[in-house]
């Protein structure tokens, strides 16, 4: 992940319209390329897991249509050093943050004031310096 390769980018997020939304934006700003998503604990957690190797950067909701996003982090624990987790919520209290980086992720972004930090984050991560 060094230069200006695009960070392959899964995302874990049940409402459409922000999925797409994050993803437009993303795209456009942050240098990456979405590969997939799930819409719920399950279809992430397997997906994240089954396909270890093809994947840079997972986006995940706490909250989904079914299940939670803490199961698809903790199912995420044992990723590739390289490979980052980061979870973009409406609730990104103090409590979560603690128990998001108790699960290794690597940034908890709130999803109405965080998203120039996000493309930031994104941006750093396909240059290579994070």
């Amino acid at each position: 992940m060094a230069g200006r390769n695009s960070v392959r980018t899964y995302i874990v997020e049940d409402n459409p319209t922000i999925r797409e939304n994050l993803v437009a934006t993303l795209e456009e700003l942050g240098g990456v390329a979405s590969i997939g998503f799930a819409e719920t604990e399950q279809q992430g957690s397997h997906w994240l897991t089954q396909n270890a190797g093809q994947w840079d950067l997972a986006i995940v909701d706490l909250f989904l249509k079914q299940g939670s996003g803490l199961g698809v982090l903790q199912a995420c624990r044992n990723r590739d050093p390289a490979q980052k987790v980061i979870v973009l919520t409406n609730y990104a209290t103090p409590d979560i943050r603690v128990r998001c980086k108790e699960l290794g992720v690597d940034a908890v972004f709130d999803k109405s004031t965080d998203i120039d930090a996000l493309i930031d984050f994104c941006l750093d991560l396909g240059s290579g310096t994070h």
